[in-house]
This record gives C-alpha cells, structure tokens and sequence, in this order.
C-alpha cells in the first residue's frame, strides 16, 4: 500500500471549528479532522484557508512578534495565494471565496446562498445579481473567479471581463503576436497584452500544476528499518536557527543539522531550505533508536 506524509497542525482546530460544525454537523470531530488532513492532498489551500494560519505552525518565534501585524500578513500572504491560483466560483466554499479580492466573509456568504437557490454561475456577469455585490467589488473580483464549461471560454481565465473585447481581437489576429505592436493597434498597455496572451494559451491553466506532484511511499515506516547511509525523502516541516526537521515517514521528524545543508557555510538554514519543501534526497547518518532520534545530511547529495 502506497502512503503520504502530511501535517496535521491545524486539524484539530479546524475539527471544533464552526466552520467544520456547519460542514459535517453529524461527524465527530475526530472524522473532521481526518477529513481536513486527508483534505491537504486533495486540495490544499481549499482545505487549509478554513484554518487560522497561526494554527499552522509557522516557525518558533511566533509567538515573540506583534500578533496583530502577523495575523495581518498571514492574511495578505494567503490571499495573494488564493488569486493567483484562481477559485472556482462553483465550487468554492465560503472560506476560500472570502480570500478572493473584493469579497470577504460577508460577500462569500451571499455568494453561496445565491448558488444555491440559483444554482451554478454560467458567466462572471452573473455575480452582479449576488446581493451586496456591485460594480466596485465586481471590478476587484472577476479577473480573479472562474467559471468551468461557462458561456464564453474566457470566464475560465484570469481576463478581466473589461479586456474581453480586446482578448476577442487578439485571437482573430493570425499574423503577428508582437506585444508592442498589439498594444499600438489595439491601444491598450504592453503589460495588458501580455496577460491577454498568457492566458489564451492555457485556459483555465492552474499555475501548482507546475509544482512536483505529491510523493507516495510504499517503504520505511519504522526506525528500525533505517540504515545508516540510505538515502530516503521527506518535506521539512519546521526551521530552527541550528537545523531543520524532516518528516521522512516516521513518528518523529528527522533533523539536519545547519552543518550537514551544504558544502558551503551558511549562517542560517533558511539560505537553503524552506518549511514544505520537499527533498528527494537525504543521506542518514545517524540513527537514536532508543530516543527516536535521526540525523539527516544533504552534504554530496
């Protein structure tokens, strides 16, 4: 049987969350968890934007800095996520829609319930019948929502309904892709021709198809399997001044040391590592079994 490792920060809350009472009101919040981390592979930034991200783990300081300016730029950091990735305004939840530009927890609510009553949205001119949503928030949202299979091709792209005029004249010309002499013929800005053209190409692209796929094992699941010298995989899970710690599968994470990341000296491991990355190769070269310790290195690797 072949396996994943995900993190479980955040499941337990998002399991006594209102937001998971509301979605599965007859599970015990064991299961709502179990369905939030099996929900991380699936899809997860759908899954986690319903997760307060302080509840991530997200490094050991940060319970030292001014909590109201991190929760500010956590927010800003997975609402700059969500855009440009897109959301499918048919299938998105609340919590998702409510990280889209111009929307917000309100706007998402009323978002859902017109989906519900009217059923699914067939062009991005359709928002406008939402309640409390106007032209203003109309302008910030579309070139952010999608719409799969709607009434025109380009409401599955990230073209704003205002520039579908101009993407209608981009595709009848055959003779030239030139930007500045677009942007000249058609008098719009270089910048605006070059999105029109990127998003043409792949409709409905979805920029994490370009990320590694999610690795499944069918190996080690005990220490006692470990060897010094295997080369295994694993995603980092947390960075400390002296180290990172790897989940490679087993109870407790591994650590690599800040002097096993490089043949060069570094000062801090962020220099070479980030938390979720995923490395395909890590040498052991220690193993506590006792304590249920591992040392990991990527020196020569």
């Amino acid at each position: 049987m072949k396996y994943t490792v995900v993190s479980e920060a955040g499941a337990s809350v998002y399991s006594a969350s209102k937001v998971a009472a509301e979605e599965y009101p007859n599970l015990d919040v064991t299961v709502r968890g179990a369905i939030s981390i099996a929900g991380r592979v699936r899809d997860p930034m759908a899954t986690l934007v319903k997760i307060d991200p302080k509840s991530l783990g997200i490094g050991q300081y940060q319970h030292d800095v001014d909590q109201k300016l991190l929760e500010r730029k956590l927010n800003e950091g997975v609402e700059d996520l969500v855009n440009r990735v897109g959301v499918d305004v048919n299938s998105a939840s609340a919590s998702l829609l409510s990280f889209v530009a111009g929307v917000g927890p309100k706007l998402a609510s009323n978002i859902i319930e017109y989906r519900n009553s009217n059923g699914a949205f067939k062009s991005k001119k359709d928002l406008l019948k939402v309640k409390g949503l106007g032209a203003k928030a109309y302008e910030q949202l579309a070139g952010f929502i999608r719409i799969r299979d709607g009434k025109s091709t380009f409401d599955n792209t990230g073209i704003h309904p205002e520039s579908y005029d101009v993407a209608k004249q981009i595709e009848k010309i055959t003779d030239t892709l030139d930007v500045n002499m677009l942007a000249s013929k058609l008098n719009v800005g270089t910048e605006t021709i070059r999105d029109i053209i990127k998003e043409l190409s792949k409709p409905g692209f979805d920029p994490r198809e370009e990320l590694p796929a999610i690795p499944f094992k069918d190996d080690m699941t005990d220490i006692n399997m470990l060897r010094e010298g295997s080369i295994v995989s694993g995603i980092v899970r947390n960075i400390a001044d002296f180290g990172a710690f790897v989940d490679i599968g087993l109870k407790n994470d591994g650590m690599i040391h800040i002097s096993q990341m490089s043949e060069k000296r570094i000062s801090h491991p962020l220099e070479v590592l980030c938390v979720n990355q995923y490395l395909n190769q890590i040498e052991v070269i220690s193993i506590d079994i006792e304590k249920g310790k591992v040392g990991l290195s990527l020196k020569g690797l």
